[in-house]
Formats: structure tokens, sequence, C-alpha cells
């Protein structure tokens, strides 16, 4: 008999934590430990810098995107001991709207790792692409001779999407942008679509009705391109107060759930009669309704945190739209949720991790977590055995052993 013995990154594999909510963009964990102790024990903490990007974890290594002394700044950690393998650096100056200064001059956007490559986009629009192994620039696009503006009003939030070979990013401004797709490799321009500036919203892509397309919130709509070439395809005319559509579109068989600021909630299905599309709401709830939450599902079940009551978790029935329940009120301005079937994983902007069960009967958290001593905006990363969290400065990686 042969015995083989893989390195400790390849057990880590399994876990791979690619992008923002994940491999498939939904927040459905792809690990997490068996069981959630009374207490948490702290295993590292390094100072990575300013910024709300969430951290990932692929091909070994955990990567971070933040901003070091006015650069923006991209980190491969060793996840055994937050010992940093590489850093790679730019100047990236940006001064943040005064309406939004108490979440600092970013980045906010998740990097993305595919087939060895990593990219990311910085809060005044600068696209990278880093050899993931070595922190080599492989290219950069900035699109300050394009548009009259590079980011929203508020800094760019959305994080990048690769669908097969194209990377997915909708670069540009308030009023001036294009939803475009890059070749992955290269960075060359495959298509683009500018009929709307970008929101903080992350496209995602999916099937339906029959097409793979590219759904995403803009700036003033929910639409739906063609992916292998940017046609639209159909739009939702969307609009929120001081222009802030953010959350992220989620499947539920064949519907889209979808939400925005004092917007509700809503499941819209798209009918397609040869070229024409036409999306139809299939329902609509009023009791929730998501500002910088993004929902997850699970089974017949949509989970989120509304901002109404000042912050209220709450878990909508799939099918009809009905409120099965709603937590307390007063839970803060965001949570970053997660999901498997054993748990619903939700990270509090105060630095509060909840461990609840995914049940359509209550909010029943079953363990309480303390993780941070600064504010968490950024998405936890959920491995095997504890938790990684971004807080204002620092990652932390906190075990259940």
């Amino acid at each position: 008999m042969r015995l083989i013995l893989l390195p400790a990154c390849a057990l880590l594999i399994a876990a791979d934590w690619t992008g923002w909510r994940g491999p498939h963009r939904d927040g459905v964990l792809v690990a997490e430990p068996k069981n959630w102790p009374e207490k948490l024990n702290l295993k590292w903490k390094v100072t990575v810098g300013e910024g709300h990007s969430s951290p990932i974890l692929a091909a070994g290594s955990i990567y971070v995107f933040a901003r070091q002394d006015g650069q923006e700044t991209v980190l491969s950690i060793d996840p055994s001991n937050g010992a940093v393998r590489w850093r790679q650096q730019y100047p990236a100056p940006y001064q943040m709207n005064p309406a939004a200064s108490a979440h600092g001059e970013g980045p906010k956007a998740t990097p993305l790792y595919a087939n060895g490559r990593l990219y990311t986009l910085g809060i005044s629009g600068i696209l990278s692409s880093f050899d993931a192994e070595t922190g080599k620039l492989r290219w950069r696009k900035e699109f300050s001779r394009q548009f009259k503006s590079t980011s929203p009003m508020f800094g760019t939030a959305m994080s990048p999407l690769v669908d097969g070979a194209l990377l997915i990013a909708h670069v540009g401004g308030h009023d001036s942008g294009a939803l475009t797709a890059f070749d992955r490799e290269t960075g060359s321009v495959k298509w683009s679509w500018n009929g709307d500036g970008p929101a903080y919203a992350s496209p995602i892509a999916v099937e339906l009705g029959g097409v793979r397309q590219i759904v995403t919130q803009t700036q003033q709509n929910i639409i739906g391109v063609a992916a292998n070439s940017g046609k639209l395809l159909w739009k939702i005319p969307f609009t929120t107060q001081y222009v802030q559509n953010i959350v992220t579109p989620v499947v539920y068989r064949d519907t889209l759930i979808l939400s925005g600021l004092a917007k509700g909630v809503m499941a819209v299905r798209l009918v397609r009669k040869g070229d024409e599309w036409s999306p139809q709401t299939v329902w609509r709830n009023e009791e929730a309704s998501m500002y910088m939450n993004s929902p997850v599902v699970m089974g017949d079940l949509v989970f989120g945190f509304s901002h109404l009551k000042r912050g209220q978790f709450f878990c909508l029935d799939a099918r009809t739209g009905g409120t099965l329940w709603t937590g307390p009120p007063r839970q803060g301005e965001n949570a970053a949720m997660l999901i498997s079937p054993g748990s619903l994983v939700a990270l509090t902007n105060d630095s509060q991790l909840l461990i609840a069960k995914p049940s359509g009967k209550s909010f029943d958290v079953i363990r309480r977590y303390t993780v941070a001593d600064s504010p968490t905006w950024a998405h936890p990363l959920v491995l095997p055995d504890g938790v990684v969290i971004k807080d204002a400065k620092t990652l932390a990686r906190w075990s259940v052993d």
C-alpha cells in the first residue's frame, strides 16, 4: 500500500473561499467548524491596513486588500502564523466623500482568485491582476481618460467576477461607467455595456431563461446582460435614497431575490418570449428591507439583515415572501451573513460574531463572540477550525481549538 502525504496547503483547497461571498457568490459556506465552542482562541493577529475589503483563502494563502500609508496594498498571508509571504503596493490617493468619511479611504472591494491570478479593484477604480503565488503584477487598468469619474460618489465597492475566460467589473463612476468584460489573462476588453454608472453591489453570473447572464445593481437600475456579449437583456428601474444601490442579488430556483434601501424585499422571475424579456414580480415583502446586507438562501428560506427598526435579522419564505420571523430591533447598522445547512453566521459592524441555527421558526443564536475592538464591516472568512476577521486595521485568526 502506498501512503501519500499531502502538504497542509492541499488540505485547505476544499475550503477555498475565492472571492466575494465565496466561490459561488451566494454566501454559502464551503467549510466550517464541526462545533462552535463557548470561547474562541486568538491564534494570531497582524496589522494589514485600513479598509473594508473581505479576506479570501485560495491555494494555501489568505489574501487581503487594504490601504497602508496612502498606498493600496495586496498581501499574501500564511494562514498558519500570519506571516506575510508577499506584499504589493501602488499609490492610490483618494479623498472620501464627507458623508462617508467615517468609513475611511478604503479599499472596499473584495479581491478575487482564479486560476493562479489575483484580481483587485481599488476604491478609486484601479483594476489590477497579480500572479497569486509571487505577487508579480500581470496587468493594470486605470480609467481616468475614459470616464469623467472613476468611482461612485462613496468610492468603488463592487467586487470583480470571473466567468469563464472573462473578468467582469463595472468600471467608471457616477453618471459615467461601463459594465465591462476583460480577458482575464491580458486585460483586453471583450465587451462593455455603458447604459448606466456603477453602484456598490457586486455582479453574479447565472443561467436564467436558458441564457447565461450577468446580473447586478447599477446606479439607477437592476440589469441582466448576456454573459458572452454584454447585450442588455432586461432592466428594472431601481433608485434608492442618496444613490446607494448596494445589495448583491441571490438566486432562488428560477427567481432573483432583490432588495435595497427602503425598497422592501422582492422576488423577480424573468419571462422570455423570443428576444423579449419581461421581469415579473413574484412577491414583495415590505416588512424587511436591506441596505448594505446581502441575503443568503438555504432551502426555501431567505435570511437577511434589515435596516428597518435600526437593524433587525429576519427570515422569509422564499416561495411566497411571507415573514417567518424577525429578530430583536436595534441590532446595528449592518451584518455580513454566511450560511450552511447547520449554521447561520453573522458578523455585525460592532464586532459581534453570531452563530445561529438556520431555522424558519425563530432567530436561535447558539454562540456570540466579540472578535475585534474596532468596527468590522468586512465579511468573515470561515475555516474548518475557526474564523478570520478583518477589522479597521488588523487581520486576526480565531481558532475553535
